[in-house]
């Protein structure tokens, strides 16, 4: 069984992830009124990675034995000046959660709590996946910056992605 203080930990991580689903899905609403809607696309893809990561936890605290709390939700950011500050406040949100994760991955570790520790491996590679991806579209935006038929074909490209479980 997991102890109150990993219990606590674990569910303020998986309201963490619905949080971030939930900014994702403000940068979407940034885009699309913006009419950029392949790169809102991309951002309701992203927050439907996040809800994915939320449930993740959900269900392990389930299967501990444990009851998953729903904490409030804050409201996002809802103003950008560029897509690629959308891309950049996307960068520094997953950021502050890997962060979020090596504390948690630290209390676990104090308690040697070992099946918890093994199941937080899969966020920490996850995390490690998700930085780079923004880092990458980041270098692509401010490359192509001012280029508009660069822009579309990169915003179509990006348009592409549906996530699917199996991705994560």
């Amino acid at each position: 069984m997991l102890s109150e203080k990993i219990t606590e930990a674990l569910n303020k991580q998986m309201n963490l992830e619905f949080q971030a689903a939930h900014e994702y899905m403000a940068m979407a609403a940034h885009c699309h009124d913006l009419n950029y809607d392949g790169f809102a696309d991309f951002f309701i893809q992203q927050a439907k990675e996040e809800r994915f990561h939320g449930m993740k936890i959900y269900t392990f605290l389930n299967d501990r034995g444990r009851k998953a709390i729903f904490g409030a939700i804050e409201a996002p950011k809802t103003g950008f000046d560029t897509v690629l500050d959308t891309f950049e406040a996307a960068l520094a949100q997953e950021k502050e959660v890997t962060r979020q994760y090596y504390d948690l991955y630290d209390l676990v570790r104090e308690e040697r709590d070992y099946q918890t520790m093994s199941f937080l491996n899969w966020f920490l590679d996850e995390q490690v996946e998700e930085e780079s991806m923004f880092d990458t579209h980041i270098g692509y935006l401010k490359r192509i910056q001012g280029d508009a038929n660069a822009l579309y074909l990169y915003e179509r490209e990006l348009g592409q992605r549906e996530f699917t479980e199996e991705e994560a």
